[in-house]
């Protein structure tokens, strides 16, 4: 259990220091992690392997690849214009629309998904513009991942929360989507506060006299695309009822396009982030030991100890909310929101009252991994973006992240916090979910 935890801390000071592309430190962190738990006995070579989410890694191959084929058409620059003349000369007003747009969007699909196809779109329009990407892209992601707490399919830990407490779609919604309102606007405006400088209102010349529509380059190849993402987004929204998983949903798509189009498939191989696809891999396998070791297990139980006390439901709460927003920001949500369910629902065959507990795990997870850049799928996204963008004050580093990141995210859980105790009784729900 120590020897995961030292290796968890070390892998990711290795990544925080920027001595090594934060790949190979998680490659590193991961070869350890085997090494030391075979060695052990808590990490098998076999546990390694299924600790990798294949679902999300395929999920972001296959959108990345429909993303490439969709970037030769002009489509991007066509949105991106009209989205720049919408905006022109008011960086925070660009901000805010795009923070809605992408929040509004995660709601209902992955948010992965949502920052694959937007990242490219807003280095588009700020070059248009003449901005820095960097305030918009770090906002996009932290307000995806906070639109995605609010329904019940806009992350997948809220998809094991509302399996195990019987939570369905509205009710999830009429629960989470007002506290998620609020969290939402105190964290737009305080990104809007801190990038103050970068947002400073500036003209857009000749940004008016462009014609978006001459920015379509393919329009056939555009039609195709736009008509194997729609597909795509169907899928989304009935994955769960058809049996899908999402990470197939969007091969086919790809496959739907490739047909349409036959096109070359090394060009679109080549447009794949798979350092990030790397990254996630190695990450996986890192978290996967710190869950077998016993680690998380042990923070969860201590944590329910606090639930059995008389008048501590509330605490226990906020607690268990803290506590799961600062593991978040660290580690996979998902080990630990797997760990933390048969625990809940083992308080509620003791009579605890466990509804509420539902709700502040589900936004413990949530909104924990804006804490740090490699804390939620869509930061590291948005990272590697900033990256390829080719604008050196652009780049969004670990340093930078800390120092903007992480106070929006203390700030995003206070607010929720403020919201959920004073509506303790709404969401505690009359004792029980169903």
């Amino acid at each position: 259990m120590l020897a995961a935890g030292l290796v968890l801390v070390v892998a990711y000071g290795l990544i925080f220091s920027e001595k090594m592309h934060r790949a190979a430190a998680a490659v590193i962190g991961a070869v350890v992690m085997v090494g030391l738990g075979s060695w052990m006995g808590f990490y098998t070579q076999a546990q390694a392997v299924h600790a990798v989410d294949a679902n999300t890694m395929l999920l972001l191959t296959g959108m990345m690849m429909l993303v490439a084929m969709l970037k030769p058409t002009g489509g991007f620059e066509y949105l991106a214009i009209r989205i720049a003349k919408f905006a022109a000369g008011r960086p925070k007003v660009l901000l805010v629309a795009l923070g809605a747009v992408v929040s509004v969007v995660s709601m209902f699909l992955d948010n992965v998904t949502t920052v694959v196809v937007f990242a490219p779109l807003t280095v588009l329009i700020t070059r248009l513009l003449n901005l820095n990407p960097l305030p918009y892209l770090m906002s996009e992601a932290m307000l995806s991942n906070i639109g995605g707490v609010a329904t019940l399919v806009g992350d997948p830990p809220n998809i094991m929360i509302g399996s195990a407490a019987g939570i369905d779609f509205s009710r999830f919604l009429f629960h989470m989507g007002p506290i998620t309102a609020v969290t939402w606007l105190a964290t737009t405006a305080l990104m809007v506060l801190m990038f103050r400088r970068e947002l400073a209102p500036r003209g857009a010349p000749g940004v008016v006299d462009l014609d978006e529509r001459k920015a379509v380059k393919d329009p056939r190849t555009l039609r195709h695309v736009l008509f194997a993402l729609g597909v795509v987004v169907v899928l989304f929204f009935l994955h769960h009822h058809l049996g899908l998983f999402p990470a197939y949903v969007t091969f086919i798509g790809v496959s739907i396009a490739f047909v349409l189009l036959r096109p070359e498939i090394e060009p679109i191989l080549h447009e794949v982030e798979w350092p990030v696809l790397l990254f996630f891999a190695a990450l996986f396998v890192i978290v996967g030991g710190v869950d077998a070791s016993g680690l998380l297990a042990l923070i969860g139980h201590r944590l329910a100890g606090f639930a059995t006390e008389p008048g501590m439901l509330l605490a226990t709460c906020l607690i268990l909310m803290w506590a799961a927003a600062a593991l978040s920001a660290v580690v996979d949500n998902i080990p630990f929101t797997v760990t933390m369910i048969p625990i809940v629902l083992g308080l509620e065959g003791q009579g605890v009252n466990t509804t509420p507990l539902w709700w502040a795990l589900a936004l413990g997870v949530g909104l924990g991994g804006n804490g740090t850049h490699i804390g939620a799928t869509a930061n590291v996204i948005c990272v590697a973006e900033s990256e390829r963008c080719g604008i050196p004050e652009a780049v969004i580093t670990p340093k930078i992240w800390l120092r903007k990141g992480l106070p929006a995210t203390v700030f995003s859980l206070t607010a929720a916090s403020a919201v959920f105790a004073l509506f303790f009784e709404f969401f505690s729900g009359g004792g029980s979910i169903g």
